[in-house]
C-alpha cells in the first residue's frame, strides 16, 4: 500500500511471510517471530504499524505492515531458502554501496547506468 503523505510503500507482513516461508499458518509464524524478535531487542518489530488493507474475503482488516527497510530487517530474521536470495541480494547491494563511499567514481559509474537504463540519452545539456 502506498502511504501518499509520507510517500512510503508498506507491504502486508503476513503475506511476506506466507510467500518466503510457505507455511500453513503464516499468521502464527509471524506472532512467533515477532515474540522471538521482541525478545532479542529487535526494534523493527517494535515500529510495525497496523494498517487497513483487504484481506482474502475482500473487506478491509487492520494487519501488520512494514515499510521497505523494516521488510528488509524481516526477511534477515526469516530462516528458509526462500529468503536466501533476498538476504544474497541485499549484502550485494551493502557491499556495492559501501565500495561506492570509498570511491565517488563508482557512483558517477553508477548513476550514469541508472540513467541510460531509464532510457536518458547520453546527449544532456547543462
Amino acid at each position: 500500500m502506498w502511504d501518499r503523505d509520507k510517500e512510503e510503500w508498506y507491504f502486508s507482513i503476513v503475506d511476506v511471510v506466507a510467500v518466503l516461508t510457505d507455511s500453513k499458518n503464516p499468521t502464527t509464524y509471524w506472532r512467533v517471530l515477532k515474540k522471538r524478535l521482541l525478545d532479542e531487542g529487535n526494534e523493527t518489530v517494535t515500529n510495525c504499524n497496523a494498517l487497513k488493507m483487504p484481506a482474502p474475503d475482500g473487506k478491509m482488516r487492520l494487519t501488520d505492515v512494514a515499510d521497505t527497510g523494516q521488510l528488509f530487517r524481516l526477511i534477515q530474521s526469516i530462516p528458509s531458502p526462500k529468503a536466501e536470495p533476498f538476504k544474497l541480494w541485499m549484502a550485494q547491494v551493502a557491499k556495492e554501496r559501501l565500495d561506492q563511499m570509498q570511491d565517488p567514481e563508482l557512483s558517477i559509474e553508477q548513476a550514469m547506468i541508472d540513467y541510460k537504463r531509464l532510457g536518458y540519452s547520453d546527449n544532456w545539456k547543462m
